[in-house]
């Protein structure tokens, strides 16, 4: 994986692991979500919510965003609303294809 993408996927599992949430979170790995200009890009659902430039030391911040839907704001680069995509002001423009 690119762009420390192993890397990012266990310190995410390793934090769940810490706070016990191995049954109610489950993560699964990638290899592309077609916006590489934003990688290290992990998704969360049922939100919807697309995080942007995710390093390893993310994790705790990230898992907070997770459980109590606040902070790490400054990474969301998508959100889902209404069933559509909208594109945080930080996120740059995806490439047309």
């Amino acid at each position: 994986m690119k762009r420390q993408g192993e890397e990012v996927t266990q310190a995410i599992r390793a934090e769940i692991s810490l706070l016990g949430l191995d049954r109610q979170i489950h993560t699964s790995r990638t290899r592309c979500n077609g916006r590489c200009q934003d990688a290290c890009v992990v998704i969360a659902y049922p939100q919807g919510t697309w995080f942007r430039d995710v390093s390893p030391e993310h994790a705790p911040a990230l898992l907070e965003r997770v459980r109590t839907g606040e902070g790490f704001e400054e990474h969301i680069s998508h959100v889902l609303v209404d069933g559509k995509f909208v594109r945080s002001e930080i996120a740059p423009l995806g490439k047309k294809k």
